[in-house]
């Protein structure tokens, strides 16, 4: 993806947002393809800048209606010289969001008061009403896992022609080492998907990507959650399988680490169908995202390096899908 250059950046935030930036600092870390971050620094002042084609319009609009409500948490964007909440950039979303904190919760240790205002918030985030205007706006969880299992069959049909330099060539053989564990998801998204269609649930806010790489802490305990892109009305296991084992290989989380939890969010009850839906879902769909990304001819070297430096463990059962399989379930 093209990225402005840093005086059309700084020219861009000038006339959007009023703010003229000193600093700026590339952010590398996030799984977003279609997206650009910044760290800017104006006087004392810092920013998140994102420039983004990806995701909607929900990533913005529901953090800024919840620090509306109230939602202590929840960095709500900075709005442009016209009251809006991004402007509009060679066909990508600009925005901007305080810099709260440079400390992500998977690069650090949370303290037990820190598990507990997590679960505090995502209490708060669960309990807004799905009848409120912004709300009511989100996508729909339908339960229905068509476009990730078609991603995953397009990856193994790409990876069967045998075309492909030397990453590819390695991929191949893990995808085909993999193959079961592949299939044992597949099924199971597909079996359960059908199944919970059939039983409908409470609904609310669910972030939907709140692993710890999303949560920043502060020294005197408090969290913050961000990115809000994919943010849908779903049943609470949607966030709540990042807590409820976690994302083995990146970020697990214990049974002490669930008590802390639920010292803020109250019981953490769910239902065992719906956690090994959304594992087995989001196993799925991050395995094959990481496969793509290999796949493609035009993409870094270095970025498809990593993306198969975690393949490996995904597919031997070692992260997420190892403990998808492992649910009770389908």
């Amino acid at each position: 993806m093209l990225v402005p250059g840093l005086d059309d950046l700084r020219d861009w935030i000038s006339a959007d947002f009023g703010i003229l930036f000193s600093e700026v600092t590339a952010i590398g870390h996030g799984a977003d393809a279609a997206a650009s971050v910044w760290l800017v620094r104006a006087g004392a002042a810092r920013y998140a800048v994102k420039w983004t084609g990806g995701g909607s319009a929900a990533g913005l609009l529901l953090p800024a209606r919840l620090a509306e409500l109230g939602v202590d948490g929840v960095p709500a964007p900075v709005r442009t010289l016209g009251r809006a909440l991004w402007s509009e950039r060679d066909g990508r979303r600009l925005s901007l969001q305080p810099w709260v904190s440079d400390v992500r919760a998977v690069d650090a240790v949370m303290t037990p008061v820190q598990w507990t205002a997590y679960g505090a918030l995502l209490a708060r985030v669960h309990a807004v009403p799905p009848a409120d205007p912004v709300v009511g706006g989100l996508p729909v969880e339908d339960h229905r896992p068509d476009a990730v299992l078609a991603a995953t069959a397009a990856v193994t049909a790409r990876l069967a022609d045998g075309d492909g330099d030397d990453l590819v060539r390695e991929l191949r053989g893990d995808w085909r080492g993999g193959a079961e564990l592949l299939g044992a998801l597949t099924a199971r998204a597909a079996v359960l998907g059908a199944r919970l269609r059939d039983r409908p649930a409470r609904a609310v806010v669910c972030h939907t990507d709140g692993h710890l790489g999303n949560v920043l802490l502060g020294d005197d305990g408090a969290v913050w959650l961000i990115d809000w892109d994919d943010a849908t009305l779903a049943p609470p296991e949607r966030d709540l399988m990042f807590v409820v084992g976690g994302l083995p290989g990146y970020a697990p989380v214990g049974q002490r680490e669930i008590g802390w939890f639920a010292a803020g969010y109250g019981e953490v009850e769910v239902d065992a169908d719906r956690l090994a839906y959304y594992r087995a879902v989001r196993a799925l769909g991050d395995v094959t995202e990481f496969a793509a990304a290999i796949l493609d001819p035009a993409g870094e070297r270095a970025d498809r390096e990593f993306a198969l430096s975690v393949v490996p463990g995904e597919l031997a059962g070692r992260g997420l899908a190892g403990l998808a399989v492992g649910d009770g379930g389908a």
